[in-house]
């Protein structure tokens, strides 16, 4: 049975963001523009987006986009 689209993408953003490719205070791309390259539905980058949060890796600012807060625990 594969992962689910959501956990694969999170695992990405987590690998990008871990590996220093993404720092803190980096703006993600869009909703849009990450269905694009992922693609996933609008639901899967909003399940990401959720669990990344929970987890403290990003912070989603009201009408400013979501930027990355700090890099996971190694």
């Amino acid at each position: 049975m594969s992962e689910a689209a959501y956990l694969q993408v999170a695992r990405d953003i987590r690998e990008q963001i871990s590996s220093g490719q993404l720092k803190p205070g980096d703006k993600l791309p869009s909703f849009a523009a990450l269905c694009e390259s992922y693609g996933v539905s609008n639901t899967v980058i909003r399940a990401t987006m959720l669990l990344l949060k929970a987890e403290g890796l990003i912070d989603g600012r009201q009408g400013k986009g979501v930027y990355v807060t700090k890099p996971p625990p190694r």
